[in-house]
């Protein structure tokens, strides 16, 4: 009984319906008819004009964008805990060929603008110093704390006042909607981001993110670096057709819901032994739990990560079996 990550979720059945749809001989690279629906149905979506590139990795999602907003001699301002920090081997660096992380606090890997401000106050505006050029947050965040739109609205405000890019990390961005309940626009473009790093990978897709350009202009020189590094497959339509088969009657949105109900009866089991160690906003739920604890969850069959000490990470997804999450509730209870 596995909740050590959604990456590991299976492939949703009308996802796998689209790809085996999509198996035909189709012009290759972005050119097919799948890529070329992208833009329309994504801007129906958001309710405004985007562009999108579909990418197969979060990673790439997430440095494409940041290369688009940032110079190589430029900075992004994100959360010490965030993902393009600990979790990309270097990738964000990479892509912009140098750029800076600056890294900022914030409780539940959430930032705000006083703590954004506490880093780019400091930085004084000389030739000596990286200078800001953006701003990167992620939501769903990596401990599983969701922004409200009017908490994006504010670090967006920031950004705009400061002449920062704003680059939101949405891997989980269709758990922060199913809790949030507010239209995508209101949550993206609305509130200032400039550009999304759409998650399907977790959400029931097979190989396929969305990355979506709030300022469609930001696309053209993207996708030359899409191409230079070495990210536009051939048969670029299989990833269209899954991202395309994901918003077909918000699947995306039902998906998520379906995996914040079962980290939500997880954490009911947790918080009466306190051991949340964050609010369960989404679909990640962290404990306290010591060694001994951890052995005895295993030896019931359940599988997990080991967090920071005393900690461990469950992760719930769209296909977590009920009579699963239920026995892993009991068991929670009974520690």
């Amino acid at each position: 009984m596995r909740f050590f990550s959604d990456n590991a979720a299976t492939i949703h059945p009308h996802v796998m319906a689209a790809i085996t749809a999509a198996d035909m001989l189709d012009t290759a690279y972005a050119g097919d008819a799948w890529s070329q629906q992208l833009d329309g149905r994504l801007s129906a979506l958001f309710e405004t004009d985007v562009a999108v590139l579909w990418v197969p990795t979060g990673t790439a999602a997430n440095c494409l964008a940041l290369a688009a907003l940032c110079p190589p001699h430029g900075g992004i301002v994100c959360h010490r805990d965030a993902h393009i920090h600990n979790d990309e081997g270097g990738a964000p660096e990479f892509y912009t060929h140098g750029a800076k992380l600056f890294l900022a606090d914030g409780d539940g890997a959430k930032m705000t603008p006083d703590t954004i401000r506490t880093v780019i106050d400091a930085i004084a505006d000389d030739v000596h110093r990286v200078q800001p050029h953006a701003i990167s947050i992620t939501n769903a965040t990596e401990y599983g704390r969701v922004y409200q739109p009017h908490e994006v609205s504010e670090i967006g405000t920031l950004a705009k006042a400061c002449g920062l890019g704003f680059h939101m990390d949405g891997a989980r961005f269709a758990n922060a909607m199913a809790r949030v309940g507010c239209s995508p626009a209101e949550m993206t473009w609305r509130a200032g981001v400039d550009a999304l790093s759409f998650g399907f990978v977790k959400n029931g897709a097979m190989s396929a993110e969305a990355l979506v350009f709030f300022k469609p202009e930001l696309a053209a020189v993207t996708q030359y670096r899409r191409k230079r590094a070495g990210l536009l497959l051939s048969k670029g339509r299989y990833l269209a057709a899954q991202i395309l088969a994901m918003l077909d009657d918000d699947l995306w949105l039902a998906n998520a819901k379906a995996a914040n109900d079962g980290a939500t009866k997880l954490a009911a089991a947790a918080a009466a032994g306190d051991r949340l160690v964050h609010p369960v906003e989404a679909n990640e739920v962290f404990l306290r739990a010591t060694p001994e604890e951890a052995v005895t969850l295993r030896a019931k069959g359940f599988d997990f990560y080991d967090w920071a000490a005393g900690e461990i990470r469950l992760v719930t997804a769209w296909d977590s079996p009920a009579d699963a999450v239920g026995l892993l509730a009991d068991a929670l209870r009974e520690l």
